[in-house]
């Protein structure tokens, strides 16, 4: 070979070098793990379902360019969640996607790149971020409007029941995103011409002490708000409402598919397809703090006519009317 060739072989051989090791680059599957108050997520979690339903219509495939980490049968769920999170980092995940307000503040700590789902309420009035145009450092996802929601939700139980006073509260007290989200119930039920009985709780055994103040002053209603501590109870409270014939409302649609009354909130479905894109353009370079916290467009109204049934409890045909679903 002539020298001149050879040098022009070598020169070419070092401008392709860098585009060869992008390309494995490029190929590198992405990891994203799904974290919640009781840890990452196992094989089988709806949300997981959802999470990777809406990344497959991007173009992800679990086990090709994607590895979606969970956790083993059995994993311990009593651990803080900087511990939860600190796993999802052990595997050096890309994004994770995560709900909650202490797990988000876990997240936020952590360092790394972090979708928040849902369950956050406003991430500015917490100060988890600057402002929902450019929330800055790791974090972006979907926010939630705690006083429309809360508007909404006690216009719903004042059309279901025109007399309505009275509305106990179940919220965790430990969690500030929830305890916001009281605040703005409170202001609202007295645009309309009640009260909310404040009846928080820190841990389970709190419930007992719950229902006690509810029974020491029967509520026209209950509204339960959605946390790790309030879900993993809820059973408890559609007992109580069974029992003593309460109507209560819940966040999500799910909680009524499992017995619940009624339900307002975001379609968890529409934003874990929304968190999905967020993640996928993290995947490709986006910094999370650059990316615009987005609100839900999609809120779904639920009722279930079995357990109004069981308490002798009957909607009017405009409520039902209004309903995106009646369980029957």
């Amino acid at each position: 070979m002539r020298r001149r060739e050879f040098i022009a072989l070598l020169g070419s051989a070092a401008i392709a070098a860098p585009h060869v090791a992008h390309a494995q680059d490029s190929a590198k599957p992405m990891r994203i793990a799904l974290v919640g108050p009781q840890g990452i997520v196992p094989e089988a979690n709806p949300f997981g379902e959802m999470l990777l339903g809406a990344l497959a219509q991007l173009g992800y495939v679990r086990g090709q360019n994607l590895i979606f980490e969970t956790s083993a049968e059995g994993a311990p769920r009593n651990l803080t969640p900087e511990q939860f999170v600190a796993q999802a980092k052990a595997r050096n995940v890309d994004v994770i996607v995560v709900w909650g307000f202490p797990i988000v503040v876990a997240a936020k700590a952590s360092g790394i790149p972090t979708v928040v789902a849902f369950g956050v309420g406003d991430p500015v009035a917490t100060g988890l971020v600057k402002s929902l145009a450019q929330p800055g450092g790791n974090l972006t996802g979907i926010s939630d409007v705690a006083t429309e929601l809360s508007t909404k939700r006690l216009g719903l139980l004042k059309e279901l029941l025109p007399q309505l006073k009275r509305v106990a509260m179940l919220w965790n007290k430990d969690d500030l995103g929830m305890t916001l989200r009281y605040e703005a119930s409170a202001q609202s039920a007295r645009e309309i011409g009640a009260d909310v009985e404040a009846v928080g709780v820190r841990e389970p055994d709190d419930f007992n002490d719950a229902f006690a103040v509810m029974d020491r002053a029967k509520p026209d209603a209950i509204l339960m708000v959605s946390d790790s501590l309030t879900m993993l109870n809820r059973e408890r409270v559609f007992d109580y409402a069974a029992k003593h014939r309460v109507p209560a409302i819940y966040e999500f649609d799910s909680i009524v598919r499992e017995g619940g009354l009624m339900s307002y909130g975001a379609d968890l479905k529409e934003s874990f397809e929304r968190t999905a894109a967020m993640a996928d353009r993290i995947f490709k370079g986006a910094k999370a703090g650059d990316l615009p916290f987005e609100r839900p467009t999609r809120y779904l109204f639920v009722i279930n006519l079995k357990t109004a049934k069981s308490i002798d409890l009957e909607f009017p045909p405009t409520m039902l009317a209004l309903a995106d679903e009646v369980i029957e």
